[in-house]
């Protein structure tokens, strides 16, 4: 019989087994899932089937730079006390040192290669640790930056991460650290104006067009003042016309003039997009970095 990948799929989804472990099963009980089942717990390899049905949005966000390439990683568990665990933040260390050295694409990749520190399935790393910590774990993201200049990360508290490349006339780290530690702040979205899609500022102008404060205005006024306020929201979003945070006199263009050009960045804020409990911890953190 073939096995096909929803069938992997919905075992691997039934039990928390790993995908080979899966399709071995598969294989072995020609395509009956219920028997499938009951050979992975029989081996010992569904002792995570409850656990991978629970929420897992807690965590902890770990980079890691050799040379000039950098890599930051966001690592999922259910409890916020496990995210603490020295161990669990070792493995996500770990995950961003691998990162660099396989070069995966996806979590899919790097979850079915050796682990270049432990020696064996990434993939089978993720099952132990399971089954050790008594909690659902999950690589859920990551990034890679291959500069061949500059890159440098933060990391607030493994709740807020930023990696960003650069490009310096004389690499200065602590300038960089610091543009980092801006990012993970103020939340840009976009190095400069340039990089904004027309289709994102029409869309604000409709929404100021459309505000009752302008409603009897005339066309010509409310035209300038829209302009003005889509202004000054991009102005918001972009990183090189913010105010920088350790020092509100300058922008963080005219801190970085003459010294560096900012390539890109990537900013993760840990479980943004998954179902939470009610902790807000991103609120927290970004309080304490303005604190």
């Amino acid at each position: 019989m073939e096995i096909k990948a929803s069938m992997v799929k919905e075992l691997r989804d039934k039990t928390g087994a790993g995908m080979m472990d899966a399709k071995k099963a598969l294989v072995e009980t020609n395509g009956d899932m219920d028997k499938a089942m009951e050979l992975l717990r029989q081996k010992g390899m569904a002792s995570a089937d409850k656990k991978m049905g629970r929420i897992a949005a807690e965590g902890t966000i770990a980079s890691a730079i050799e040379g000039k390439i950098g890599a930051m990683v966001e690592v999922n568990c259910e409890t916020d006390f496990v995210a603490k665990n020295e161990d669990f933040k070792e493995f996500a260390n770990m995950m961003a040192r691998a990162i660099i050295k396989l070069n995966p694409k996806t979590v899919e990749d790097l979850l079915a290669m050796d682990c270049p520190e432990c020696k064996k399935p990434i993939e089978d790393i993720v099952k132990e640790k399971i089954a050790k910590i008594g909690e659902k774990i999950t690589i859920r993201r990551f990034v890679k930056f291959d500069a061949g200049c500059c890159v440098n990360s933060y990391i607030h508290n493994g709740k807020i991460g930023v990696l960003l490349e650069a490009k310096c006339t004389n690499c200065d780290e602590s300038l960089t650290k610091d543009i980092c530690l801006h990012i993970a702040s103020n939340a840009p979205e976009f190095v400069s104006r340039e990089e904004i899609p027309a289709s994102v500022i029409e869309e604000e102008k409709r929404i100021e067009m459309g505000k009752e404060d302008l409603a009897k205005k005339p066309e010509n006024i409310r035209e300038k003042i829209v302009e003005g306020r889509v202004n000054k929201l991009m102005a918001q979003r972009c990183l090189l016309e913010q105010q920088f945070v350790k020092n509100p006199d300058l922008t963080i263009a005219q801190l970085i003039e003459g010294k560096c050009e900012i390539v890109k960045f990537e900013r993760y804020v840990l479980g943004e997009g998954l179902e939470k409990r009610k902790d807000d911890f991103a609120s927290e953190v970004m309080s304490q970095i303005k604190g």
